[in-house]
C-alpha cells in the first residue's frame, strides 16, 4: 500500500489528511514536505516557500538605484569650498557647502552649477536673486548682500581654480575696500548731486570681479608677451646665419599658449558684451532694487550699470586685440620660417638631384669602357690607340650624358619657378 494512502486511513477520523508532496521552490526541490488536506474540498492545497533570496527584487543591485538609495548617499556627496563676504565685508575663509544645500539656499538650478563646475567658458549667468560669474580663472556669486569666492570644485578636481594666492588676496581686499565704502544712509546727498550717490552692493562686488580679471588677464598676457617678443627678435636675426630648432620649439609652445589665452580673453569680452546687448539682462542685475519691491524694467534708466559694463568691456576689447595681434605676428614668423626651411630643403634637393646626374654620366662612361675590359678574346687591344680612345670616348660620354641632365633639370626648375610666378601674378589679379 502507498505511504500516502496508508497515513489517510490512519488520520481519516480527525477530518484531514496526510500527503506526501515535494516542496519545490524557484531556487529547486529542498525536500518533501506533509501538507494537511481538508477532506471536503475538491482541490489539492499545495504550500510552497518562499522564493529564494536570488529571485528578491529587495536583493536586485538596481533596486537601490531606482528607489532605494543607500544611507551614506548624502554623506558622499562633494562639497563645494568658498569664502564669503558679508554685506559689512566681513570675511570668513574655508566655508564648505554640498551642491544640494547651495542649491537651496541661493536659489540656483542645477545646470547653473554644472556650467560653473565643469564648463571651461567664461559665463555671466543672471537669476533673480543671484548672479554667477565664471570669468577667466575666477568663480564668483554675487547676491545684494554677500559674495562667494569659490575655491575649487571637488567634484572636477581638473576644474580647480588657478588664480595666484596674491591676486586672490588682492581680489578680496579690493572687495572690502569697495564695500565698507559709506552707503545712502550715512552719506547725505542733494539734488543738484546725483552722481556722488554710491553704488549698491552687488555693483560695487560686480566691479571688483572685474577689476581683478583684468588684472589677470594683464599679468597673463604680459607673461607670454616678453619672451615671445624677445624670440622673435631674436630669430629674425638668426635668419641669414641660421635657425636654431630649440628656439623654433619654444616659439611653437609660446604660440599654442598666446592662442590659448586669446581664446579665453575673446570669451570673457563676448561674455560681457552678451549682457551689454540686452537691456533686460542689465535691469536684471539690479538686485538691490529687486529685493526692495522696485525691479528695473527694460525702459528704465540703466546708465549706471551700462558704464560700468562698457568701462571693462572696452579693457577686456584691447586686451583681446592686442593678444590677436601678437598670435597673427607669431603666425606670420612662422610662415617665413618655414618658407625658409622650404628653401633650403629645395636646394638640397637640387643638390642631390645635381649628383644623381653626375652618378648618371659616370655611369654611362664606365658602361662603355667595360667592354674593353672584359676577359675576352678582343683584337681592339693590339691596337696602341686602343686605350686612349676607349677611355676618351668614355669621358666624353659620361661629360656628355651629365651635361644633358643638368640642362634638363634645370629647364625643370624655370618650368616651376616661372608657374609659380604665374600663379602668383593670378591672385593678385583676383585679390
Amino acid at each position: 500500500m502507498p505511504l500516502a494512502s496508508h497515513l489517510a486511513l490512519r488520520h481519516g477520523s480527525l477530518g484531514y489528511a496526510w500527503c506526501l508532496k515535494p516542496s519545490r521552490s524557484f531556487g529547486g526541490i529542498h525536500g518533501r514536505q506533509l501538507i494537511p488536506r481538508n477532506p471536503w474540498q475538491s482541490s489539492v492545497v499545495t504550500q510552497r516557500s518562499p522564493p529564494s533570496s536570488r529571485f528578491r527584487t529587495d536583493a536586485w543591485p538596481h533596486s537601490r538605484r531606482l528607489g532605494h538609495p543607500e544611507k551614506g548617499s548624502a554623506q558622499s556627496e562633494p562639497r563645494l569650498r568658498y569664502t564669503e563676504v558679508d554685506e559689512h565685508g566681513s570675511i570668513t575663509q574655508s566655508v564648505s557647502s554640498s551642491r544640494s544645500e547651495l542649491l537651496a539656499k541661493y536659489g540656483l538650478a542645477p545646470r547653473d552649477i554644472r556650467k560653473i563646475d565643469s564648463s571651461t567658458l567664461s559665463h555671466i549667468l543672471i537669476r533673480p536673486t543671484t548672479v554667477l560669474l565664471h570669468l577667466f580663472h575666477l568663480k564668483v556669486l554675487v547676491q545684494r548682500n554677500r559674495v562667494l569666492l569659490f575655491d575649487s570644485f571637488q567634484s572636477s578636481p581638473d576644474a580647480s581654480s588657478t588664480v595666484s594666492p596674491a591676486s586672490r588676496s588682492a581680489l578680496l581686499r579690493d572687495l572690502q575696500d569697495r564695500i565698507r565704502q559709506p552707503t545712502n544712509g550715512s552719506q547725505p546727498q542733494t539734488n543738484d548731486d546725483t552722481s556722488s550717490a554710491p553704488l549698491p552692493y552687488e555693483f560695487r562686488a560686480l566691479e571688483a570681479v572685474l577689476g581683478c580679471v583684468v588684472t589677470e588677464l594683464e599679468r597673463e598676457l604680459y607673461t607670454i608677451k616678453g619672451p615671445a617678443l624677445q624670440l622673435l627678435k631674436s630669430l629674425e636675426e638668426e635668419v641669414d646665419s641660421g635657425l636654431d630648432r630649440r628656439k623654433l620649439h619654444v616659439l611653437l609652445n609660446l604660440h599654442n599658449q598666446l592662442s590659448r589665452f586669446a581664446q579665453q580673453a575673446d570669451l570673457v569680452r563676448t561674455a560681457v558684451e552678451d549682457v551689454l546687448d540686452y537691456e533686460d539682462s542689465m535691469a536684471a542685475l539690479y538686485l538691490t532694487d529687486k529685493a526692495e519691491g522696485r525691479a528695473r524694467a527694460t525702459f528704465d534708466d540703466l546708465t549706471t550699470v551700462e558704464l560700468l559694463l562698457d568701462s571693462y568691456y572696452r579693457l577686456f576689447d584691447e586686451i583681446a586685440q592686442e593678444a590677436q595681434n601678437l598670435v597673427v605676428t607669431i603666425r606670420n614668423t612662422e610662415e617665413s620660417v618655414s618658407a625658409i626651411l622650404d628653401a633650403n630643403r629645395n636646394l638640397l634637393m637640387l643638390l642631390d638631384l645635381k649628383f644623381r646626374m653626375g652618378t648618371l654620366g659616370l655611369a654611362m662612361g664606365s658602361f662603355f669602357s667595360a667592354f674593353y675590359g672584359m676577359n675576352i678574346m678582343s683584337h681592339i687591344r693590339e691596337y696602341l690607340w686602343a686605350f686612349p680612345g676607349v677611355s676618351a670616348t668614355s669621358a666624353v660620354l659620361a661629360i656628355v650624358t651629365s651635361c644633358y641632365g643638368m640642362l634638363v633639370l634645370r629647364k625643370f626648375v624655370r618650368l616651376r619657378l616661372s608657374g609659380r610666378g604665374d600663379a602668383a601674378t593670378a591672385a593678385r589679379k583676383v585679390r
